[in-house]
């Protein structure tokens, strides 16, 4: 009986702890695994963080210290960073995909004629 209930003690942390990523990838805090982009969707983070909330006031009364004290500070976290980005606007996630197409153009290299091409091979300027 006591490994079941540390097993639901350690299925909470992961629940909240996924949800919390969740969140942060939707603020546009943190890349996403999948395409290794930041991406931000201030709905779905909102979503994500009424979601922990519901979670915390359905399971007041109900927790450990630890249980009690992961959930606030989630929140807590979630809460000051989706006000932060809210304060952003909505222009911020198109200046950051132009940034990074901008920043992919810049990395590549521009071709020099002259360390390109060998000698001999027609080019003007040949002697």
């Amino acid at each position: 009986m006591n490994e079941q209930i540390d097993n639901y003690d350690m299925h909470f942390f992961q629940l909240v702890f996924s949800l919390q990523a969740g969140a942060m990838q939707q603020l546009g805090k943190i890349a996403s695994p999948l395409t290794g982009k930041v991406e931000r969707d201030l709905n779905l983070a909102k979503a994500s963080i009424d979601m922990l909330d519901m979670l915390q006031r359905k399971t007041e009364g109900n927790l450990t210290v630890e249980e009690k004290r992961l959930l606030e500070h989630s929140l807590y976290e979630l809460r000051l960073n989706y006000v932060e980005e809210v304060k952003k606007g909505d222009a911020e996630p198109e200046k950051t995909e132009e940034a990074e197409k901008k920043a992919e153009t810049d990395e590549k290299p521009a071709e020099k004629p002259s360390e390109n091409k060998k000698e001999g091979d027609g080019q003007a300027g040949e002697k």
